[in-house]
C-alpha cells in the first residue's frame, strides 16, 4: 500500500468558466470580467503549462479530453467523482452540482484500461443524489491509504452517513470533523476537506483554525500525530490561497513533489516552505484563473490513480 503515485488523471477543460450551480456554496469562486471563451483559453494554457511541469519532473499525466457537447464548465477537477483504489476498484460519487453529474464519463474508465490499468468493481454512490446526499470523491475525503483512515470535514458536499459507508466499503477508519470559514462575519462550512488539508506521506499541511470545535480539532491533531505525521499548519488567509490544496506525488526513480499552484506557494512563509522541503521538493504552477473562476487549485485537478496494471 502507498500513500502516493506516479500516474495522474487529468482532464483538458473545452468549456471551462465560472460555474453558478457550485458557487451557491464554493466561497472561493469568484468572477472575471472577462468573457468565458476568454476564461476558457487561458484555463488551457494554465492546464497545459502544469501538465508539462508534471511531465518534466516524471509524472506519469494521463490527459483525457473533456466533451464540448457536455458543457460541464467544473471538467477541470476530476478528483470529486472519482477515485482509484490499489485492489483495481473505482469509487463514483454523488456531487451537488446537477451540471457535474455529466463529468462522470465511461471513456475515462476505457482511456485508463487501455493505459495498462486493471479494473475490477465500480462501488457506485450516485444513487444518494436522488435523495440530495452527497459526498464528493477526494474533495471531500483525505486518504491516508498506509494506516487505512479518512478524514472528513463535513458540509453540504460531505455526508456524513454516506462518508461511513465509503469507510465501512472501502476499510478505512473514519476521522470526522467540520471544518468552517469566515464569509461576510458569518463562520460556514468549507466546501471541501482538500482545500483547508493535504496529507503527505510524512506530513499534514493544515489549516487547523478552521475547526472551531476544540475536541474535534484535538481528535485530528492525535490521529495525524498517532501516525507519525509532522503537522504544517497554514493560515486561514493562506488556506485562501490554496495553500491546503496541495498533493504529494512521485516522479523519476520514485522522487516526491509536493504539487501545488503558485498562488499557494507565494504564500507560504520561508519556514513553512523549509518545513515541506525537509521532506521533499516543491513543485508549483500558475493556476490563477482556474483559482479564481473554479474555486479549486492543483490538487483538484489531479485524480491519482492507484489501479494496478494488467
Amino acid at each position: 500500500m502507498s500513500q502516493t503515485t506516479n500516474t495522474i488523471l487529468m482532464i483538458r477543460p473545452v468549456n471551462f468558466r465560472m460555474n453558478e450551480q457550485t458557487a451557491v456554496n464554493n466561497y472561493f469562486q469568484e468572477d472575471l470580467a472577462i468573457k468565458n471563451a476568454e476564461i476558457n483559453v487561458k484555463a488551457q494554457n494554465e492546464f497545459d503549462a502544469f501538465v508539462d511541469k508534471l511531465r518534466a519532473v516524471g509524472v506519469n499525466v494521463i490527459v483525457e479530453q473533456d466533451d464540448k457537447l457536455m458543457d460541464t464548465p467544473d471538467s477541470i477537477f476530476p478528483n470529486n467523482w472519482v477515485s482509484f483504489h490499489e485492489n483495481g476498484d473505482i469509487g463514483l460519487y454523488p456531487m451537488f452540482a446537477e451540471n457535474r453529474r455529466k463529468e462522470r464519463r465511461d471513456e475515462v474508465f476505457i482511456r485508463l484500461e487501455k493505459e495498462g490499468f486493471r479494473i475490477e468493481n465500480i462501488i457506485d454512490y450516485t444513487s444518494a443524489e436522488d435523495e440530495g446526499v452527497f459526498l464528493e470523491g477526494t474533495g471531500s475525503l483525505l486518504l491516508d491509504r498506509i494506516n487505512a483512515k479518512a478524514y472528513c470535514a463535513l458540509s453540504a458536499r460531505a455526508d456524513e452517513d454516506l462518508f461511513i459507508e465509503f469507510c465501512e466499503d472501502f476499510e478505512y477508519t473514519p476521522v470526522i470533523f467540520t471544518a468552517n470559514q469566515t464569509v461576510d462575519g458569518k463562520r460556514l462550512p468549507i466546501y471541501h476537506t482538500n482545500v483547508m488539508m493535504c496529507l503527505a506521506e510524512q506530513f499534514s499541511v493544515i489549516c487547523l483554525d478552521t475547526i472551531d470545535d476544540k475536541k474535534e480539532r484535538k481528535n485530528v491533531i492525535k490521529n495525524l500525530k498517532a501516525d507519525g505525521k509532522t503537522i504544517i499548519e497554514i493560515s486561514e488567509d493562506q488556506m485562501h490561497q490554496f495553500a491546503g490544496n496541495m498533493l504529494q506525488v512521485q516522479g523519476h526513480n520514485g522522487q516526491r513533489y509536493l504539487v501545488m499552484s503558485q498562488a499557494a506557494h507565494d504564500s507560504l512563509s520561508p519556514k513553512q516552505i523549509a518545513d515541506i522541503e525537509r521532506f521533499c521538493p516543491i513543485l508549483s504552477s500558475s493556476l490563477e484563473t482556474i483559482e479564481t473562476c473554479g474555486g479549486g487549485s492543483a490538487r483538484c485537478m489531479m485524480a491519482e490513480v492507484f489501479l494496478p496494471r494488467v
